[in-house]
C-alpha cells in the first residue's frame, strides 16, 4: 500500500509558476511509475504528465514545454513544475502511482488546487 500527500497548490496570475509535490508513503517507490493527474470543473480527469521506473516521461500536448515533471527515490518524492501558467491550468491536481512494475494506476493522493487568474 502507498499514501500519497500532495503540496504546493495554489492562486497564481497567468504567466507564473508553481511547483507541485507529492509525498509518498509505502514501500517500492522506485517500481512505481507515478504520474500528475488534474480535473476542472465539469470535465474529466486527465493525464497532464508521467514519469515512469525508468525515468522516462510524457507530457499532455496542452502542456509540452510548459511542466516539467520530476522524481527522487531517494526521498520518494516526485514533483511537477509548471511554467507559463494559463488559466485553462485551473484545476484540481492529483499525483497517482502505478503498482510496483504495473502500468495502471492504482493509487491516488486527495488533490490540490491550482487557480490561475487571467
Amino acid at each position: 500500500q502507498v499514501q500519497l500527500v500532495e503540496s504546493g497548490g495554489g492562486l497564481v496570475q497567468a504567466g507564473g509558476s508553481l511547483t507541485l509535490s507529492c509525498a509518498a508513503s509505502g514501500s517500492r517507490f522506485g517500481l512505481r511509475g507515478m504520474g500528475w493527474h488534474r480535473q476542472a470543473p465539469g470535465k474529466q480527469r486527465e493525464l497532464v504528465a508521467a514519469i515512469a521506473r525508468d525515468y522516462v516521461t510524457n507530457y499532455a500536448e496542452s502542456v509540452k514545454g510548459r511542466f516539467a515533471i520530476s522524481r527522487d527515490n531517494a526521498k520518494n518524492l516526485v514533483s511537477l513544475q509548471m511554467n507559463s501558467l494559463k488559466p485553462e491550468d485551473t484545476a484540481v491536481y492529483y499525483c497517482a502511482a502505478t503498482a510496483p512494475w504495473g502500468s495502471g494506476y492504482e493509487h491516488w493522493g486527495q488533490g490540490t488546487q491550482v487557480t490561475v487568474s487571467s
